[in-house]
């Protein structure tokens, strides 16, 4: 490499850009079709892992968050005119919040007093335990401001939602979860401003026969107090979640269970539907934003956010959901709709200042240097002791069938390439070190290299092919319209299975493994969605 050029490249990875500049416009999202028919829209409306989402109307425009667990930046931020048709604008935290060390978690949103407020779960940094932040803004695009923890109790207090009692403000949560008791919701008073506990906690449900009990929403409706909850086991392949109802007419119970619980469970396309919120669109007329697993593509695309409508039996007060006891696979429009847009396919060609939103990585095991300059993002990044992949930056992939390509236009010692990332200690992928292209794969913890090509030419386009979210095929090439694939061992497939965390999806992307002073160049990124 030239003089000049090595220290262009120093100055290149010395611009680490902040995360604020993800207030950038997104990048062009290709293969915008529309749903067959014009009158339904078609789950799931905010495809990719969207676990826990919440949801809230202001004005005329609607806002959604979820969690983000390991990722970052923390709790992407959704907005929609229509509940069906939804675009990312930002991050609730840009920038890591002081006091937390990770596990992102049920991000709740709440309008009052002309404020956003969030309140979230996340560790706390001094002893590794979870429990419930709040942060506020008077315009969710520009970032909130955190206030740190609002709720500490025991050993873990998560999953917070809040509910405006005729000016009276209570907060509800889960309690317990890490303990020897059985698990409880608990609720309490808030001040006027929302940012601290006013009243001492009380119990509404104990979750007796231990079966697991979080993802509570109370609700008011006819002067009863409605306590849904999700039941069961909320994650990964054996998961068991299903949505409950309990009723009460105080506020602090004695709460009764629905005896045709649960009102929402799996069908022969989703499972493991729950831990949503509900929004009211007009008077009495209530929507829920919740996630499920879709059936097709499991774990490998997490937990999906989806929409049904919620209604009331009239004669005996009980609601129940408008297509049924299992998430929808179409449904009717709401009647504020035309029609909904289905986006899948991203190209990026990194031809702006700022990096697109839908770019995450993991922040504990890494802090990316980024820059992009006429068309070329570079990438390099600090990794901790313990990380043995080195620094990613991914997408959520929104389909179990999908072909990732980008094309590398520098060459150092640093293995530049495509993932598929599970976290730190799971991942696999194909890249160029030096003149060398190798399929890797970190397992266990472990790093090895399972093949390896000597190619000369530069750049060097690279290619992964998935399908069921796990079987993965992987190709370079050097020569337009020349691909060659690099196998392990004589299976046609890699098998990834063992990517997935318990809580998330593997998710798709680009890397660099090296020096900090020898960041990959990528100039262009691609993610081809298949039917």
């Amino acid at each position: 490499m030239h003089q000049a050029s090595k220290i262009m490249y120093r100055h290149i990875i010395a611009i680490c850009l902040a995360v604020a500049s993800f207030a950038a416009p997104v990048r062009t999202i290709a293969n915008t079709i529309d749903t067959t028919r014009k009158d339904q829209y078609t789950n799931a409306v905010i495809p990719g892992d969207f676990a826990d989402p919440s949801i809230i109307k202001v004005g005329n425009t609607y806002y959604a968050t979820g969690t983000s667990s390991e990722w970052a930046p923390h709790f992407p931020l959704f907005t929609s005119a229509d509940l069906v048709n939804w675009k990312q604008v930002g991050y609730v935290f840009n920038k890591t919040p002081a006091w937390t060390v990770g596990s992102f978690w049920a991000p709740e949103l709440y309008y009052h007093n002309n404020t956003f407020y969030v309140y979230y779960v996340a560790r706390r940094k001094s002893d590794n335990q979870s429990f419930i932040g709040v942060a506020t803004t008077k315009d969710p695009l520009k970032g909130f401001t955190d206030h740190g923890i609002i709720i500490e109790h025991g050993k873990e207090a998560i999953d917070a939602h809040v509910l405006n009692d005729n000016g009276t403000l209570y907060l509800t949560f889960k309690a317990y979860g890490l303990e020897k008791r059985p698990i409880e919701i608990l609720g309490c008073k808030l001040t006027p401003d929302g940012l601290k506990r006013d009243s001492d906690y009380f119990m509404l449900l104990r979750d007796e026969p231990r079966k697991g009990m979080e993802g509570q929403v109370l609700m008011k409706w006819n002067n009863h107090y409605y306590l849904f909850y999700s039941a069961g086991g909320c994650c990964g392949l054996r998961c068991d979640y299903n949505v409950r109802v309990a009723r009460a007419s105080t506020i602090e119970g004695p709460y009764t269970n629905f005896e045709e619980n649960p009102i929402l469970a799996e069908n022969e396309t989703w499972k493991c539907p729950g831990h949503g919120t509900f929004v009211e669109v007009a008077p009495n007329k209530y929507f829920y934003l919740y996630h499920a697993y879709s059936k097709k593509d499991d774990v490998f695309t997490g937990r999906q956010g989806m929409l049904d409508e919620l209604n009331w039996k009239e004669y005996t007060g009980w609601p129940y959901f408008t297509q049924g006891k299992s998430p929808s696979v179409t449904n009717k429009l709401p009647n504020f709709a035309k029609s909904q847009k289905l986006n899948s396919n991203i190209h990026d060609d990194f031809n702006t200042a700022k990096l697109a939103l839908y770019w995450q990585w993991d922040f504990r095991h890494t802090s990316p240097i980024l820059n992009t300059q006429k068309g070329t993002l570079y990438l390099a990044g600090n990794t901790t002791a313990n990380n043995p992949t080195g620094t990613a930056l991914t997408v959520r992939p929104v389909s179990g069938n999908y072909e990732l390509n980008t094309e590398v236009v520098n060459k150092n010692a640093s293995l530049k390439g495509v993932t598929l990332y599970g976290d730190a200690n799971q991942a696999v992928g194909i890249g160029i070190a030096g003149d060398t292209v190798q399929l890797w794969e970190v397992k266990d913890n472990k790093r090895k290299i399972l093949s390896h090509q000597i190619v000369l030419q530069s750049p060097v386009r690279l290619r992964m092919q998935v399908e069921k979210g796990y079987q993965l095929r992987f190709y370079w090439s050097a020569e337009k319209d020349q691909w060659n694939e690099l196998k392990a061992g004589d299976q046609l497939y890699y098998d990834g299975r063992h990517l997935p965390p318990w809580d998330r999806s593997p998710r798709p992307g680009i890397l660099q493994y090296g020096d900090a002073n020898a960041p990959a160049a990528f100039s262009w990124f691609n993610i081809t969605y298949k039917k």
